[in-house]
């Protein structure tokens, strides 16, 4: 039975998740469906790109993604099937793709939307089962749309660095109001160079020691941790950091936990 997984930004309150997944099922009603998230938040392209990022490789190869987020940023006439490791994505044509990957997919093929066809979630979600139905019938990527297209192209929002600090940018803040930092394990040791650090969170606020579990300080207290995608994460031992510290994410406001921000707010890491 194909796996397919299905991300989105929809939230959980309405019916347009569970019309997806009949649509799905109506279509080609032998694929094992796997709900990634449906709460992304709308317009977020770098909370998206780490979601997706952190779930390809818990797959097995010949897996199937749908990711049906910022569906309607642009007027774009196609929609993207890409391959990648083994792994198939189908989206529309909005950036995200090159995000997720940090670069250009191995294949990709454009999808003609059909003049006159309106352009919905149901009709997108449509074009793509068909196309991932195809696919599963053996026929090759090459023949079910056209490899020659010119994608759009995203980059992740990278930290800014000097030989002093690291500014990065909070990507999300989880159900546990741990906030995750888009500065990697890789570049925090590159730019730390052996030196001692501080990771500001307030002006009488701030860590100086990268932990390994939660149980490395007492309850109650802050500390930093790489987490399983190798990102820098902010978290207090059976607390709630983000409110804690007034951390906030990008957002398009209201209907959530906590303040939504129309702009990503920054953790700066100094090196001494």
């Amino acid at each position: 039975m194909p796996i397919l997984t299905f991300t989105s930004d929809f939230g959980s309150s309405d019916h347009l998740v569970g019309t997806v997944k009949g649509e799905i099922l109506k279509l080609n009603e032998s694929f094992n469906l796997i709900d990634i998230t449906h709460d992304i938040i709308p317009y977020n392209f770098m909370q998206a790109a780490y979601v997706c990022r952190g779930i390809f490789e818990s797959f097995p190869q010949d897996t199937f993604h749908l990711i049906l987020v910022n569906a309607f940023d642009n007027n774009r006439d196609h929609l993207l099937i890409a391959k990648h490791h083994g792994q198939y994505i189908g989206l529309p044509d909005n950036g995200l793709v090159t995000m997720i990957l940090e670069g250009r997919p191995e294949e990709v093929i454009s999808i003609p939307i059909p003049a006159g066809m309106k352009k919905s979630i149901k009709n997108f979600t449509g074009l793509i089962i068909d196309a991932f139905s195809n696919i599963l019938g053996g026929m090759m990527l090459h023949r079910i749309g056209n490899s020659s297209v010119e994608i759009l192209e995203k980059n992740m929002l990278r930290p800014f660095y000097t030989n002093q600090y690291i500014e990065g940018q909070i990507l999300m803040i989880d159900r546990f109001m741990n906030v995750v930092v888009n500065i990697t394990q890789h570049d925090f040791e590159e730019h730390r160079r052996g030196r001692k650090f501080k990771i500001v969170l307030l002006r009488d606020a701030f860590i100086e020691k990268i932990s390994e579990h939660y149980a490395d300080v007492p309850e109650g207290e802050k500390l930093a941790f790489f987490n399983q995608a190798g990102f820098l994460e902010i978290a207090v031992n059976k607390g709630y950091a983000a409110p804690l510290f007034g951390l906030g994410e990008f957002g398009a406001g209201g209907g959530h936990h906590h303040e939504k921000r129309q702009y990503y707010q920054t953790v700066k890491v100094f090196f001494e």
